[in-house]
Formats: C-alpha cells, sequence, structure tokens
C-alpha cells in the first residue's frame, strides 16, 4: 500500500469539522470544494482545509483518522491550534 494523507476540514474557524483520509489530497481536497459527492461535508459547506498530516504507509493514516474521529472536539480543536492557530486554509502551502 502506498501512503496516505489525514485531513481535517472545516467551514470557518471554530465551525463544523471533518476528518477524513485519502490517498490523493488534491484532488479529495477539489471534491470538498465542488460539493461532488453527498454527504455530510457537502450539507455543512465543508470547503476548508486547516490539517494535514502525511503517512509512508496507508494502514497508518487509516488508523489515525479512527483514532481522530474517536476524539473529543476539545482535541482535535488544540490538533488544529498547535499547526495552524488562525485556522486559515492550508491547502496552497502543502502542494
Amino acid at each position: 500500500m502506498s501512503g496516505g494523507w489525514v485531513y481535517i476540514m472545516t467551514n470557518r474557524p471554530n465551525g463544523t469539522l471533518y476528518v477524513g483520509v485519502t490517498s490523493n489530497l488534491p484532488r479529495r481536497v477539489q471534491e470538498h470544494r465542488d460539493g461532488v459527492a453527498e454527504g455530510f461535508s457537502k450539507r455543512h459547506g465543508l470547503k476548508r482545509l486547516v490539517y494535514a498530516e502525511r503517512h509512508e504507509d496507508m494502514r497508518a493514516a487509516l488508523q489515525r483518522e479512527k483514532n481522530i474521529k474517536h476524539w473529543s472536539r476539545a482535541w482535535k480543536v488544540r490538533l488544529i491550534h498547535a499547526e495552524n492557530s488562525d485556522w486559515s486554509d492550508v491547502y496552497d502551502q502543502l502542494m
């Protein structure tokens, strides 16, 4: 298995959070922005990438995503704040 990304999308600072995993971060973020997939992120207008971490192994990325999804909101917010305290869209910085 090749590597993967764990990422967090939101609609605004301190807004609704979505934790996901993908092997192709640019494509997946664009899908969120375009609203091509029905579901939670489209319903809530989650178009801002506020956190992303790269894993060399997709299995590790999948496990990390599962772990983060079980965290409390406060823990997720602290994770974002540690890397991106102003909740800016970090997509361009990663690519």
